[in-house]
């Protein structure tokens, strides 16, 4: 498999080239040549197959033979070895949760993988690499625990001072060892201007080899297309799902939309957007326009120029009509999210997070529409991490799983950077 620049003007190169550039030189997001479509057998068989194996047969042919297939199906088993479980919600709605990994949120998986492969291809090299990413809440946590002592790999992570949640800041500011946290008195957009702006600086990738564990690299976007399997799986329905994705920076949905053209049974998707509805606004219109982030309460999604929104045009080659038909866009308030976690735990007891709220009343008013489909709604990060906005709601505390409780008396330790290329750029040629 080769990958290319959406802008078109950089060579095609391999997995592994893409994986360390994370970026293509000419500013591109990278693109597989061509979609893999899933054998028969497996579209037959994956209900019954272990998450490593149907993991193993998704990834393959993209990462081709850049690692042996020992290493491979290494990677996969150590990349989903926690649930993904299907839980009811309404005898319509279903509930995909993809909290049970190591930071809470479904970016493990994504980091997980990438930080495994990355950590193969640095042994083939002598030169360190540094991961440069931008965070707008669970992606920090994730890769900093995912590259957490990965030998030959340096983390910097830019996140958005005062903007994302208590424990989410914990996560990616108190492990040390190979990360460092930079925290931006800024917005998302900002963080993600300063990361683009690095990776084409010349005196920058001179002195580091740089590459991004963001969703704009492909180590790290593919891999969520095993979610929407591991959904299938679970689907007692005869008929498609209708899936709902909240959606910030748009690679969750885009990696869905790549497994549906390879042929998973999906019937229809719902882009499950806050205030920052660039994306819901061109579904609606078919005429994009960036704009700065808005601040809400589903701080992840607070994004306004989303970057795999120029993948979902790829993949439609640009026809508004086709991306259209298979995508829905869908505005939820803040209002509305809060009242959506009060009802839903009134009357279910199902607790949601602030952004799975956003994707299931995004769905409901779907399916209020289509009264004969049933869904599912990614439920993409456990409602502990954010305390300020689910307990009042509920009137109770959110109950601090196992695995977290130990961050709560680890000290912050962060850099202070203004939102001006120039000082990261200092940062990064010490």
């Amino acid at each position: 498999m080769r990958y290319y620049s959406l802008n078109q003007q950089a060579p095609t190169v391999d997995f592994k080239a893409a994986t360390i550039a994370g970026q293509a030189p000419d500013g591109g997001l990278y693109f597989p040549e061509r979609i893999p479509k899933f054998s028969p057998e497996l579209l037959h068989n994956f209900r019954t197959m272990a998450r490593a194996e149907v993991a193993y047969e998704v990834i393959r042919p993209y990462v081709s033979d850049t690692i042996p297939e020992d290493v491979l199906r290494g990677i996969c088993a150590e990349t989903v070895d926690f649930e993904f479980p299907l839980v009811p919600v309404t005898n319509r709605i279903a509930a995909l949760e993809l909290f049970h990994g190591p930071t809470l949120a479904f970016k493990d998986v994504g980091a997980r993988f990438m930080s495994r492969c990355l950590g193969y291809f640095s042994r083939q090299q002598t030169a360190p690499v540094t991961v440069l990413v931008a965070t707008s809440g669970d992606t920090g946590g994730a890769v900093a625990d995912g590259f957490l002592g990965v030998e030959g790999v340096e983390v910097v992570i830019l996140y958005p001072s005062g903007k994302v949640s208590p424990l989410q800041e914990l996560q990616l500011t108190t492990l040390g060892q190979n990360i460092t946290a930079l925290e931006v008195r800024g917005n998302f957009d900002d963080c993600q201007r300063l990361v683009k702006q690095a990776f084409l600086d010349p005196r920058v990738t001179e002195h580091r080899q740089l590459t991004s564990a963001n969703s704009i690299n492909v180590a790290r976007w593919l891999p969520q297309q095993f979610y929407y399997c591991y959904a299938l799986q679970q689907w007692a329905h005869e008929t498609p799902p209708v899936v709902a994705v909240p959606s910030g920076n748009f690679g969750n949905i885009c990696a869905g939309l790549m497994a549906h053209a390879s042929g998973l049974p999906i019937g229809h998707f719902v882009a499950a957007c806050n205030a920052n509805s660039a994306v819901a606004d061109y579904l609606r219109t078919g005429v994009f326009e960036a704009r700065p982030a808005v601040v809400t309460l589903s701080n992840a999604m607070d994004v306004g120029n989303p970057s795999n929104f120029g993948r979902i045009l790829e993949l439609f080659e640009q026809r508004h009509a086709d991306v259209s038909r298979m995508v829905s866009g869908a505005i939820v308030s803040d209002e509305e999210t809060t009242a959506t976690i009060k009802r839903v735990h009134q009357e279910t007891g199902y607790l949601l997070d602030p952004h799975g709220a956003v994707a299931l009343r995004a769905l409901e008013q779907y399916l209020s529409e289509n009264p004969t489909e049933h869904g599912i709604f990614l439920e993409t990060a456990h409602p502990v991490k954010f305390p300020e906005v689910v307990e009042p709601v509920i009137g109770a505390e959110v109950p601090v799983p196992t695995a977290v409780r130990g961050l709560l008396t680890r000290t912050k330790q962060s850099v202070l950077l203004e939102p001006d290329y120039k000082a990261l750029q200092e940062f990064l040629l010490q």
